[in-house]
């Protein structure tokens, strides 16, 4: 049976010591949970996250990733550098990155591969946007985005991903996608999974929710048949909030 990870993903928020008075809070609201927890957080608070989350049962991701191992790429970081300090997840292809920093699928699929090759353990975004959807596209679109990310992807490799499906429309404007259509689009992109691989392979990989999930829907969303928890943007800057998503089934 597939596990709940529930991630929570800052975004361009908190300052060092913000992370640490969140980390003192959050760990002692999680420290029960029997779902795995993630923090992804901005490249600046990473080592105050690591140092803080030590002895909890809170792991560290960040939010982006460079394909390259070195060079002059001014602003970027490395997979390899990433790792250096203890770093075990990070965020691909988040519709933010592709819609403001023109992140396309070829250089998820890239980035997708500087992680594995690195140890670090990739939470690769999918989801369509509004004009999408209302074409009656959703399916198509996270079934090609999902196939070019896995692109070159071993079948052992894929124990190492994680998808999050997240609809453009439902992020950060208080829009949720039914359970039911959220758990379809899920089904879809196990489908593909299993057209990429196999049904044993898809049948294991954990696939989120994300957009606009919060504890009042968290519940609904995580009991269908094949959301494995979500992905969470605004929830999880308030630790009291964050950890009622996480311990929903408390």
């Amino acid at each position: 049976m597939r596990k709940k990870v529930i991630a929570g993903n800052w975004k361009m928020n908190m300052l060092p010591n913000e992370t640490i008075e969140y980390i003192e809070k959050f760990s002692k609201l999680v420290e029960n949970s029997d779902n795995e927890v993630i923090l992804c957080v901005p490249y600046i608070d990473l080592f105050y996250c690591l140092l803080n989350c030590q002895g909890t049962n809170i792991k560290v991701g960040a939010q982006n990733v460079h394909f390259e191992e070195k060079g002059a790429y001014t602003g970027e970081v490395s997979a390899k550098m990433l790792k250096s300090i203890g770093v075990e997840y990070v965020i691909i292809g988040h519709s933010e990155r592709r819609q403001y920093f023109g992140e396309t699928d070829e250089s998820v699929n890239k980035k997708v591969k500087a992680a594995l090759e690195n140890g670090l353990k990739p939470i690769i975004c999918v989801g369509e946007s509004l004009e999408q959807r209302e074409q009656g596209l959703t399916e198509n679109i996270i079934r090609n985005q999902t196939k070019l990310a896995l692109e070159g992807i071993s079948k052992e490799q894929m124990s190492n991903i994680i998808i999050a499906y997240e609809p453009i429309w439902a992020i950060g404007t208080g829009k949720t996608a039914t359970s039911e259509d959220a758990n379809n689009s899920i089904k879809a992109i196990r489908d593909e999974v299993s057209k990429v691989y196999d049904k044993e392979v898809a049948e294991n990989t954990i696939i989120q929710y994300g957009g606009s999930v919060k504890s009042s829907n968290a519940k609904e969303l995580f009991e269908t048949s094949d959301i494995d928890g979500g992905l969470v943007g605004g929830a999880s800057l308030v630790p009291e909030e964050f950890a009622k998503i996480v311990n929903y089934n408390k």
